[in-house]
């Protein structure tokens, strides 16, 4: 007879009741609650988790009323597909048992599955905020994409059309070098796989036989949250927050939203839109640069065409040699014409005073007159030629002296004009410069501006509903008013009446 046969038969003291011992009652209690309930799904929110130093897991499930303990021995610990966190909502699946040590019952826990959409979605909100508050997202971490990157790793499947998809956009607009790195881009080796491959890539070293990668692209095509949700595992937007290489996530299409996506440098709603990231367009860059050449040609020779004429203009400042000379050399022509007269008037002063005195002198005192003449004729003679050459050599040395101060304006003319090449050539960088931040900055506000546009809202799947005069209804009252209203979707406008 079963034990509980006997317990359930009354009696009072004395009766001939069996009697059991306390392991009997726990190994009756064991075999039959894992009899029947040897394979049970059980849903609840998970409450404390243990994590034992042995391997085991223990954590509890809970609703309003009770709490049931789980456990999952180390051996199984392989097959869960998702490890609990505390407030998290699943269905856990497994069987029943109990133990006779301590008189206590628990499931033991071989598969766990979150429990609908909505659960994820709230965890993975808890996530976020987790993340957020280390500084993972901060804006100030984001690393600037290289502008052309030699290799450019990509973590993705080998299989399927998005690495096909990258590989072809790459090659139409600027061919580079791509390092693919297999993963498993859905299901329990998904996160593990792709964190590996980031922090692989990471591991190279820069120019060594398997070249480091200087940008990296992660890649899947779209699904569903549960399809998507190896992305929105804790280890991946760690590995991807840790990368010192730039990386772009291009995980889903346009309207998918993973974890990574917020911890990356780049976020591209397409993996064809990451590979445009990485790359600019050859052609484009090719004539891009024809024209910066034609107008940094254009600009040497305004610049060299501007200095020749400011050296024109210094150079009519400046005095002609011939005109520094030109009175130095009349004064020296008049001093030279007036020597000949000079001389004759001197000579006739001379004669008429020997005339004078002619009549009065004997031959002997004319003779001894004309001798002492004579000594200081020659004296004089003698002293002319000296003091004609020392005048000469005296306006010479006035001469070379102006020669000589002509010469340090010249000096400074070449420094001025080496200074002004200076200053163009710093005011053509500053130039360059600053067109350079101004282009990156319009660039900037027209994504902003794209992301903004209620253009974008549309694309993300909401719509727009106008009445017949155009005008925008936002409350369900004045689209009851209204007998023909239209609605804007992404792509169109679509007229709506009331039947």
């Amino acid at each position: 007879m079963d034990l509980f046969e006997h317990v359930g038969d009354g009696g009072g003291a004395g009766d001939n009741t069996p009697e059991f011992t306390v392991s009997e009652i726990a190994g009756t209690v064991r075999r039959i609650l894992e009899g029947e309930m040897a394979h049970v799904r059980v849903r609840g929110e998970v409450g404390r988790v243990v994590h034992a130093r042995s391997g085991h897991l223990y954590f509890d499930l809970k609703d309003d009323k009770s709490v049931l303990s789980c456990m999952t021995w180390k051996g199984q610990m392989a097959g869960l597909d998702l490890m609990p966190e505390e407030g998290m909502e699943v269905i856990a699946e497994g069987k029943m048992t109990a133990s006779g040590f301590s008189s206590k019952y628990g499931l033991n826990v071989t598969r766990i599955a979150v429990a609908g959409e909505g659960a994820l979605m709230a965890m993975l909100e808890r996530r976020k905020k987790a993340l957020a508050a280390e500084g993972l997202f901060a804006a100030e971490r984001k690393k600037p994409l290289p502008f052309l990157p030699e290799i450019i790793g990509v973590v993705t499947s080998p299989q399927g059309a998005v690495i096909r998809d990258i590989l072809h956009r790459l090659r139409d607009r600027f061919p580079r070098k791509v390092m693919i790195w297999p993963v498993a881009v859905q299901g329990k080796e998904c996160a593990p796989q792709v964190a590996a491959a980031i922090r692989g890539f990471n591991a190279l070293t820069p120019g060594g036989a398997l070249p480091r990668p200087d940008l990296i692209i992660v890649a899947r095509g779209g699904g569903s949250i549960e399809d998507l949700w190896g992305f929105n595992e804790e280890i991946v937007a760690r590995a991807a927050a840790e990368s010192a290489i730039p990386l772009i996530s291009a995980v889903g299409h346009e309207t998918d939203t993973t974890l990574i996506d917020y911890v990356a440098d780049r976020r591209a709603p397409t993996p064809t839109a990451a590979a445009e990231m990485a790359v600019p367009v050859r052609a484009e860059l090719i004539a891009w640069t024809r024209e910066q050449e034609a107008r940094l040609l254009r600009g040497v020779r305004q610049g060299v065409e501007r200095r020749r004429q400011r050296l024109s203009d210094l150079s009519r400042i400046l005095p002609r040699p011939e005109t520094l000379l030109s009175d130095p050399r009349q004064r020296l022509d008049r001093a030279e014409a007036r020597l000949g007269a000079a001389l004759e008037r001197s000579a006739a002063r001379k004669r008429k005073t020997f005339e004078a005195v002619a009549g009065a002198l004997r031959p002997a005192a004319l003779r001894a007159r004309l001798r002492e003449a004579q000594r200081r004729l020659d004296t004089c003679g003698g002293r002319l030629a000296p003091a004609l050459t020392r005048d000469v050599a005296l306006h010479r040395d006035r001469l070379g002296k102006v020669r000589l101060r002509a010469e340090p304006l010249v000096l400074r003319l070449g420094r001025g004009r080496d200074a002004l090449a200076r200053a163009a050539a710093a005011l053509d960088r500053c130039e360059a410069q600053g067109r350079l931040r101004r282009r990156d900055r319009l660039d900037a506000l027209g994504r902003m501006l794209g992301t903004l546009s209620y253009q974008g809202t549309l694309a993300r799947g909401y719509a727009v509903v106008r009445d017949g005069a155009g005008a925008v209804v936002t409350e369900a009252g004045e689209a009851r008013k209204n007998e023909a209203l239209e609605i804007e979707f992404r792509d169109g406008r679509v007229p709506v009446r009331r039947g």
